[in-house]
């Protein structure tokens, strides 16, 4: 049968909105990177990449300043408008942390008290949020190390997870001065039980990837950590399958001595994150092999329940959270950020309450009284 009706192969038009200003330079910044897709043999494939979004601030844990939320905006528009490109890869640099969230030096010295100018930054990150949930491609979250606060937000905004057994996850909202409103509060009661996602909203406790991967929040956890020749298991964390007075105790951080020892040899440890990038292989290889339109509307058909929520409540927890930024948020990231001064990273909150329940008004004696003074 003949097929000359259809379209002539011509020059192709450029959909892109994005330049490379936010893309590159110096850290801190946002990477993004064209890697070539790998098939089974181990080969490279022409033709055919995933695109590589990347936080690069491991000083500060990859936080995100103003300018890496638009990096990471343009990086997906970059990967959706790219024909080339058949999966889009969220990281970060180094082994430490994935992301931490929002940049909580800018938070303390810049938007801290100017609730205006958080609103528009809030803006800028439901923007970042909307470029992955709506990112033609599928998105695979490699995480590297911590995903924390924000960190977890984004990476709960991927359609899949896939960890280093190093990571640890959970939120940081409550303790330092605002809420999980960016992600967290309209993602967690898909992926854990309602009362697990409550606890992890407000006890800013952190839970390992191990803990993670039994409770369903990502796909794999895989070993980083070498000794000798062999990967080995993260020690700190309890892998093997048993009850403990009536609770399964896999996936739980080890205590006492046990943890002592676990942490002294994380600290000198070599990393080798190859069977970590080998899975992501894995995970593009199989997208590959699928008929591109087919696979992105399953995708946006299952983005679609996490979009909802989200979409219902963004707004709302944007006009909050930049109103907070005048009262708890300003006390919370001026703690956060001054915990070299005062070895203390948090208000004392038995004083605030105190003061609060006694009708004291929020001003600058009620802030003083609660922020721990500077060291000797």
């Amino acid at each position: 049968m003949s097929l000359d009706w259809l379209p002539r192969e011509g020059e192709l038009k450029d959909h892109d909105l994005w330049t490379d200003e936010f893309l590159g330079g110096e850290a801190p910044t946002v990477r993004y990177e064209l890697k070539p897709v790998i098939g089974p043999d181990g080969e490279p494939l022409d033709g055919l990449y995933s695109a590589w979004i990347i936080l690069d601030n491991p000083k500060q844990f990859n936080s995100y300043t103003t300018r890496m939320v638009k990096g990471v905006i343009s990086g997906f528009h970059r990967a959706s408008m790219d024909r080339r490109v058949v999966a889009a890869v969220f990281t970060a640099v180094g082994n430490r942390a994935f992301c931490t969230g929002g940049n909580t030096r800018e938070y303390a010295e810049y938007y801290a008290g100017r609730p205006t100018e958080y609103g528009l930054y809030m803006d800028l990150f439901n923007g970042m949020v909307d470029a992955i949930l709506n990112c033609k491609k599928p998105v695979i979250c490699r995480v590297n190390g911590m995903r924390v606060a924000g960190g977890q937000e984004i990476g709960m905004a991927c359609d899949l997870a896939v960890a280093a057994d190093t990571a640890i996850f959970g939120q940081a909202g409550p303790r330092h001065g605002s809420a999980p409103d960016g992600g967290s509060t309209d993602f967690l009661p898909w992926f854990l039980t309602i009362e697990q996602a409550m606890w992890n909203c407000v006890s800013c406790e952190m839970w390992s990837a191990y803990k993670m991967l039994r409770l369903g929040l990502i796909s794999k956890a895989v070993p980083v950590l070498k000794e000798g020749d062999k990967l080995v298991r993260n020690p700190l964390v309890i892998t093997d399958r048993y009850v403990d007075d009536g609770e399964l105790v896999y996936g739980e951080f080890l205590r006492g001595d046990a943890a002592r020892s676990a942490k002294d040899f994380l600290k000198s440890a070599e990393y080798d994150f190859g069977e970590l990038d080998a899975e992501v292989d894995r995970i593009i290889w199989t997208f590959t092999n699928l008929f591109p339109g087919c696979l992105i509307k399953s995708i946006d058909g299952i983005r679609m329940k996490k979009k909802f929520f989200w979409d219902q409540t963004k707004l709302a927890n944007r006009h909050w959270l930049a109103a907070n930024m005048a009262t708890e948020a300003f006390l919370g990231f001026h703690a956060f950020n001054t915990k070299k001064i005062t070895g203390r990273d948090v208000i004392d909150f038995v004083k605030y309450r105190r003061l609060q329940a006694e009708g004291h008004p929020f001003n600058e004696d009620f802030m003083e009284a609660v922020l721990a003074e500077p060291k000797a």
